[in-house]
């Protein structure tokens, strides 16, 4: 899959408009003919794509992905890393965050089914699903933090202040919060339509003719099950939380992956790009196979081999 994922960027990054040699080029400091000849030599941009390729993923193999064009030859891999910690805690907490409030109120939902509450739920979750990442982060950063002023407009932390835990949580609440509507959404969408499942299921039946109060029946027998296909699911979104983070990221100026990568694709930093895709990727596979061994931890019928 990462081999797949690292052909398609290179692919694409080839198939991009303009000669990749024009990135390493100085425009006030024009070159000869025979200059760029022997840079594209040096590069290695004079030989075939899938030699290119290969000689890309032998270095990256080995953990040398290339230096920055951008960024005065810094080493690419310490300039991702640097950048994870920031973006793990964005996604982290806007996750969280989508968890508990979708499972709450998915329950909630479910219980008062066709109620008010309900039909209520179900109108701000289908907003909430419906609500591309980006609108909700530009209508957040305006009203939030520009009209109200209840939270600062960008960054990680209070710009020549020194570091505080209470400073990158006041950066990193509204962002966060915009991060997780969409995710709570969908989370709440499965959690109710699964609940409602399990509570038609006979071994719900029997703990409730056995005089088992509603609250336990709800909580011990068809919340456990009914979190199943959840989990799965949040599994399966933190690639499009990733797609959210990098929106988020350029609105509020966040140091993190998404950020980096943006400005490595406006910049055409194309060792950048190949390296922070790649991590990505990574961080997916990793989560994703997190995701299998929860699943195995609430159903005992799956087994991990």
């Amino acid at each position: 899959m990462l081999v797949a994922l690292s052909v398609l960027i290179f692919i694409l990054l080839r198939l991009a408009p303009g000669d990749p040699i024009d990135a390493y080029i100085n425009p006030s400091s024009p070159m000869s003919a025979s200059d760029l000849e022997v840079l594209r030599d040096r590069l290695g941009l004079d030989q075939p794509l899938p030699v290119q390729y290969l000689a890309w993923l032998r270095a990256a193999l080995g953990g040398d992905f290339g230096y920055s064009i951008q960024r005065g030859g810094v080493a690419v891999l310490p300039l991702v890393m640097e950048r994870i910690g920031p973006t793990a805690l964005l996604m982290g907490t806007g996750l969280a965050i989508a968890i508990v409030l979708g499972i709450s109120a998915g329950i909630f939902s479910a219980i008062r089914r066709n109620a008010l509450p309900d039909i209520a739920l179900s109108v701000v979750s289908f907003v909430g699903i419906s609500s591309p990442a980006f609108l909700t982060a530009l209508l957040g950063l305006y009203f939030f933090s520009v009209l109200l002023r209840w939270a600062p407009s960008g960054g990680m932390q209070t710009a020549g202040a020194p570091f505080s835990i209470s400073d990158v949580l006041a950066h990193l609440v509204l962002p966060a919060c915009l991060l997780s509507i969409g995710h709570a959404a969908l989370i709440m969408r499965y959690m109710r339509a699964s609940l409602l499942e399990v509570l038609n299921q006979d071994y719900v039946r029997t703990a409730r003719a056995k005089g088992v109060r509603e609250f336990w029946v709800i909580i011990k027998h068809a919340t456990r099950n009914a979190l199943l296909p959840v989990i799965t699911l949040i599994g399966s979104t933190v690639g499009i939380a990733i797609g959210g983070a990098i929106f988020l990221e350029s609105v509020f100026n966040w140091p993190g992956m998404g950020l980096l990568l943006v400005n490595a694709v406006g910049t055409r930093d194309y060792p950048v790009i190949m390296g922070a895709t790649l991590v990505i990727g990574i961080c997916v596979i990793l989560v994703n196979l997190l995701t299998d061994i929860v699943y195995a931890v609430v159903d005992p019928r799956i087994q991990v081999s």
